[in-house]
């Protein structure tokens, strides 16, 4: 329990003490206000509901009439609270859930979280990041909110309510009717807590297992709506290979998962209810009955009989929180869970053990060096040792070997982002840029693509165009926004739209990672010129399988054989 307390103070922290901190702790405490008020008004409902029942049982229609107009005012008060009260939290819960997801990005994309924590690359990979950052960032608010000012308001609540069922219940219940010459004062005081935490208890034996359960099902859900987006994504690949049955499948399994664990949730959810629904049913009436004796005894008129009654309900109602809220308090811990192990892990990403993670990074002055550079893959495999290099600002260098040599990783490697290996790297702090085989594509468009990570406004129009032109996508200008801009593209013409961005963007260092494989010989040429001819005093490497020609390199790297340089 300590644990858990400790977890949700730490991620109330992170929501509450970003921007705005004071104005929102202030909107806190005046919900707070409006809550307070209601509960002086919920006693004020006490009250007249004496007054009212006392008016009915002597015949009193005019007092009985006056009661009701005194009834309207109190409700009419109540709901312009509520609905302030409602307008508050949902103002401030979006300001907190801004604070919480504002931390979360930048753990996850500032430090580079993002790419470690993938499945193979890190001990601990962070299951469905984005459900976490999107999804429970908002429901932990939303529960924080909820729970935070009912507590509050409960605790309050139950002190006022207690005094007033104290003051009522003024009289003792005799226990010579089972034969004990005794009598218990302030009975209905000590019966509703002797009646609410034996419920909690029962409550919490049956429903245990629903924060389990709850987070596993969060879990399936996240996998069953990620392979849906995986259709979405290499729906070209899929058509192409008659792959729908195998993908038909693959959800199926999912969903197969998301279902059988539904099922045990909703198993364990009716189990619980089987005793929290008669509780709930029943705690309004549970006080009448307490009640009687003292009304058949005199001790009590009809109107005090309802105004304990509703003072009992009441306090039963407050104390019962942790009953009505089990299955809500489940799922908060199960996100609180799911938000911790997410910052967590961004925080300080869990190395593959075994693996050696020993490259020693410097800052050069002049240009790239290597020593004794030997990269592994997760898993601990080896891959093909790196010949030492020296690599001179400026110089055009082409990096050739076999596939799965690992000319990729040492592109990783290069840019800081390659964990695992052994040896010496230093690099100038200057800008580096990479280009995948498979190019980037964002859905804002062509533009947007282009410029990135900048904006399109941050260029002149023309230049923008000028650079489409150069690279073969001039029939491509007049579509160039919105989503529609990149479905009709090739490989091929994502490959040019990534040249272009080199152009564009005037790097001193380029990484060229096969980014012109799907380009036929006399384009790729044409464009690795280019290329040469705007970049003059950049640094290129160049991963390809085939020579380069067009960039016309200084010399070539071979990673997997024992000679070191060739001349290109």
């Amino acid at each position: 329990m300590r644990a858990i307390l400790k977890r949700l103070g730490w991620l109330a922290w992170l929501a509450a003490s970003g921007p705005g901190a004071w104005k929102g702790l202030g909107l806190f405490a005046l919900i707070l206000t409006l809550e307070f008020v209601g509960i002086w008004l919920s006693v004020q409902m006490i009250n007249w509901s004496k007054a009212f029942y006392d008016a009915l049982e002597q015949m009193d229609a005019a007092e009985a009439l006056r009661q009701v107009g005194i009834f309207g005012i109190i409700v009419g008060v109540m709901s312009v609270t509520t609905l302030i009260g409602s307008w508050l939290t949902k103002w401030l819960r979006i300001n907190w859930r801004q604070n919480l997801t504002d931390r979360a990005l930048a753990l996850w994309l500032d430090g580079g979280a993002y790419w470690h924590l993938r499945p193979g690359l890190s001990a601990n990979p962070v299951e469905n990041p984005d459900q976490r950052i999107a999804e429970d960032c908002n429901r932990f608010i939303e529960y924080l909110l909820s729970f935070s000012i009912d507590l509050i308001t409960r605790v309050v609540s139950l002190v006022t309510y207690l005094a007033v069922l104290w003051n009522l219940s003024n009289f003792p219940l005799p226990l010579d009717f089972i034969g004990i010459d005794a009598e218990i004062p302030r009975y209905m005081v000590w019966a509703a807590f002797v009646y609410v935490f034996g419920s909690s208890l029962i409550t919490h034996f049956l429903g245990r297992p629903i924060k389990n359960l709850s987070f596993r099902q969060e879990r399936r859900e996240a996998d069953f709506r990620h392979a849906l987006v995986q259709v979405r994504d290499r729906a070209d690949e899929i058509a192409q290979s008659g792959g729908e049955g195998a993908e038909r499948r693959r959800l199926d399994e999912r969903f197969h998962a998301v279902r059988t664990n539904w099922r045990r949730l909703i198993g364990q959810e009716f189990i619980m209810g089987l005793f929290v629904t008669p509780y709930y049913r029943s705690v309004l009436r549970i006080p009448t009955f307490l009640a009687l004796p003292a009304y058949f005894g005199g001790a009590v008129t009809l109107g005090g009989l309802m105004q304990m009654a509703g003072a009992f309900s009441r306090v039963t109602n407050t104390l019962s929180w942790f009953i009505f809220r089990y299955e809500r308090l489940a799922r908060f811990v199960a996100v609180s869970e799911r938000l911790e192990g997410l910052f967590r892990a961004a925080r300080a990403p869990d190395p593959v053990p075994d693996v050696p993670r020993a490259l020693e990074r410097r800052t050069s002055e002049a240009g790239l060096r290597s020593e004794g550079l030997q990269l592994y893959t997760p898993l601990g495999v080896a891959l093909a040792p790196v010949p030492d290099m020296v690599i001179s600002p400026g110089q055009r260098v082409w990096l050739r070997g076999a596939s799965g040599q690992g000319k990729t990783t040492l592109l990783s490697a290069l840019r800081g982002v390659w964990p695992y290996g052994v040896g010496t790297l230093e690099l100038p702090d200057a800008p580096m840029m990479a280009l995948p085989q498979v190019p980037l594509a964002f859905a804002d468009g062509m533009l947007q693509t282009l410029t990135y990570p900048h904006a399109p406004s941050d260029y002149d129009p023309a230049q923008l165009e000028d650079v489409l032109r150069r690279v073969g996508l001039a029939g491509r200008i007049p579509q160039t926004d919105g989503p529609e801009a990149l479905q009709g593209l090739s490989v091929g013409e994502r490959q040019r739209l990534a040249l272009a961005r080199a152009v564009l963007l005037q790097p001193e260092w380029l990484l060229i990672d096969e980014a012109t494989s799907a380009l036929d010989p006399a384009s790729e040429a044409e464009l690795l010129d280019l290329l040469r001819r705007e970049l003059p005093r950049s640094t290129i490497l160049c991963v390809a399988h085939r020579p380069p020609v067009g960039l016309q390199p200084d010399y070539e790297i071979h990673i997997g054989y024992d000679e070191e340089r060739k001349s290109a």
